[in-house]
């Protein structure tokens, strides 16, 4: 079946066929459906299959059939509860573009920027809202986010909510909305925390589940590399210039090693920017827009980014430290072979990190592929950095050592 075969308002197959769209993906096929039919779903599904447009298509349908609204009620009929104001920035972006050409009004509501504007849209009328908890209860207690008129729910990246704490907030959500309404609840992973909030808020749900036997998607080439830690910065440098038309994203544990590497390609002559906690929100926001328009094409990150960042064309994504968390690693790797389009990931891989190896293929049932490099070929991405702050003689007896106490 084809989107144009789907039973939605004709701008919206318009605008799904501009963007280029052309058959749904397995969760998009399984979801829309049920959805359009007013079924609450519990949808489980490994990041990168497309999940967002599963409820973004039936939700514009479902505003764009609400004839000769006025706005009277000033009161959204679309909650969209996210983990996070990236996650809320992309998923708006999706709504903007399936609902061009209809009067839908679209907002996100967030925390880290003022409320006051964020207030006077909502005065004015809005019909699809994306929040995260904390700006949404603000608001709501404050009286200017009314849910009574709220007839669709969804919760997205719901085990990440979980994660972060707020299972607390949905709790509380679900108290303020309307007894009679949909619920689509979204999560990666399923386990019993995950099973017992999602059936305290959906009713005879549909359930739909999306997990191979390995959730890194198929369509990802990965493998690793055994790389010291202090030379990972050579082999970052070495991957960019040979790539320097691809878009990258690399993954660190720690924001201070994120800006460590940033001023370690800048040595180089190496273009990047650091994506963190620690960096203002509204300049976050700048720093993936670079990145999306090609003005940056080198993005260095903490786990901030393992979700919800949907970056169309990003050609690889290196793990230049290893998750200790395993689950990371298969959200880290979802960033690139977004959809139906083909992505490599690569991961360096130091001897303290072999654990996290380990870890990660227990979790996700399946060896990672490595990519075995000769002392020849290790020493030469070495001496072809344009690094002259490295001793290179310091270098070489250092790696002689080890090199003996491997065998080599």
């Amino acid at each position: 079946m084809k989107f144009k075969d789907f039973p939605v308002e004709e701008k919206i197959k318009v605008n799904i066929e501009r963007m280029g769209w052309n058959r749904p993906t397995d969760i998009q096929y399984k979801v829309i459906f049920p959805v359009l039919k007013g079924e609450d779903v519990l949808a489980i599904a490994q990041t990168g299959t497309g999940k967002t447009a599963s409820f973004v298509i039936p939700t514009v349908h479902f505003v764009a059939q609400s004839s000769g609204k006025k706005y009277q009620q000033k009161s959204p009929e679309v909650l969209v509860m996210v983990p996070t104001r990236e996650l809320s920035e992309q998923i708006r972006d999706v709504y903007v573009e399936i609902a061009k050409g209809l009067d839908i009004k679209i907002m996100t509501l967030m925390g880290g920027v003022e409320q006051d504007a964020q207030i006077e849209q909502l005065k004015k009328g809005v019909d699809i809202v994306i929040a995260t908890p904390g700006r949404m209860f603000d608001l709501v207690s404050q009286g200017y986010l009314k849910l009574e008129s709220i007839k669709t729910v969804v919760l997205d990246e719901a085990d990440h909510m979980l994660d972060l704490g707020f299972i607390k907030d949905i709790r509380d959500l679900n108290k303020k909305l309307p007894h009679r309404r949909q619920t689509l609840f979204f999560s990666a992973t399923i386990d019993k925390d995950i099973k017992k909030i999602a059936y305290e808020l959906v009713k005879n749900a549909i359930r739909i589940q999306i997990s191979p036997k390995n959730p890194v998607a198929k369509n990802i080439e990965h493998s690793l590399t055994y790389v010291e830690m202090d030379d990972k910065r050579f082999f970052l440098e070495n991957l960019v210039k040979e790539n320097d038309d691809k878009k990258m994203i690399a993954f660190v544990r720690t924001k201070v090693r994120a800006e460590r590497v940033v001023k370690a390609m800048e040595r180089v002559g190496v273009k990047s920017e650091a994506l963190h906690g620690g960096v203002p929100q509204d300049e976050r926001f700048l720093i993936l827009d670079r990145f999306k328009s090609g003005e940056n094409m080198l993005l260095i990150t903490t786990d901030v980014a393992a979700r919800g960042i949907d970056v169309p064309g990003v050609h690889a994504v290196i793990n230049y430290d290893l998750p200790d968390v395993p689950e990371n690693y298969v959200h880290r790797v979802g960033r690139t072979g977004r959809g139906k389009e083909k992505g490599w990931a690569i991961a360096f891989c130091s001897e303290e990190e072999k654990p996290f190896v380990q870890a990660i293929e227990e979790y996700t049932g399946d060896a990672i592929a490595v990519y075995e490099l000769s002392k020849g070929d290790y020493l030469s991405v070495i001496e072809d950095s344009e690094d002259i702050t490295y001793n290179w003689q310091s270098l070489i007896e250092e790696d002689n050592k080890r090199n003996k106490k491997k065998g080599w």
